[in-house]
C-alpha cells in the first residue's frame, strides 16, 4: 500500500502538468484572429475596423473605409504599432455608403489612435489597446 503512494502522487503530478501546463495562459495575445473594434456601427456601410495580428508581429488592420499593414511589437503588457501609411486610392470594391467622408476621417483618427497604442491586456475574451485612447476589440464571430 505505501509503494501505491508514490505512483498516485506522479499520476496526479502528470494530470496535473497536462491540464495546466498545455492549455494557453489566459492573458496571452490572441494571434491569427480577427478583433471586431467594440463599436457602434458607422452608418450606411456595414464594414467595422478588423485587426488580425500574426504571430511574427505582421499585422493588417482594416479601418472604417481603407485598409493598411502594420507591425507590432508585442511583450507581456506592452505594444507598440508600426502602421502603414493610409492609401490614397479607395478601395476597389466598394458596398454603398463605404466610403463617406465622415468614414475617411474617422479612418485618419483610428489609425492614429492605433499609433499611441503603449500597452494591451485581456479583459474577457476581449483584448483592449491603451494609449491616450483605449480601443476595444472582441473575437469576430464569422
Amino acid at each position: 500500500m505505501t509503494r501505491d503512494v508514490p505512483v498516485r502522487r506522479a499520476i496526479v503530478a502528470l494530470l496535473s502538468f497536462l491540464i495546466c501546463g498545455t492549455a494557453a495562459p489566459a492573458d496571452q495575445f490572441p494571434f491569427d484572429q480577427e478583433l471586431l473594434l467594440d463599436a457602434a456601427p458607422m452608418r450606411p456601410g456595414k464594414r467595422m475596423p478588423i485587426l488580425i495580428v500574426e504571430p511574427n508581429g505582421n499585422a493588417k488592420i482594416n479601418l472604417w473605409c481603407r485598409s493598411v499593414s502594420a507591425h507590432l511589437e508585442i511583450s507581456e503588457t506592452a505594444m507598440k504599432i508600426e502602421a502603414g501609411p493610409l492609401p490614397e486610392d479607395l478601395p476597389e470594391m466598394l458596398s454603398a455608403g463605404q466610403c463617406t467622408p465622415e468614414r475617411i476621417k474617422a479612418d485618419e483618427e483610428l489609425l492614429e489612435d492605433f499609433k499611441q497604442v503603449t500597452a494591451w491586456r485581456r479583459q474577457g475574451e476581449g483584448v483592449l489597446l491603451e494609449g491616450p485612447k483605449t480601443l476595444e476589440f472582441r473575437a469576430s464571430d464569422h
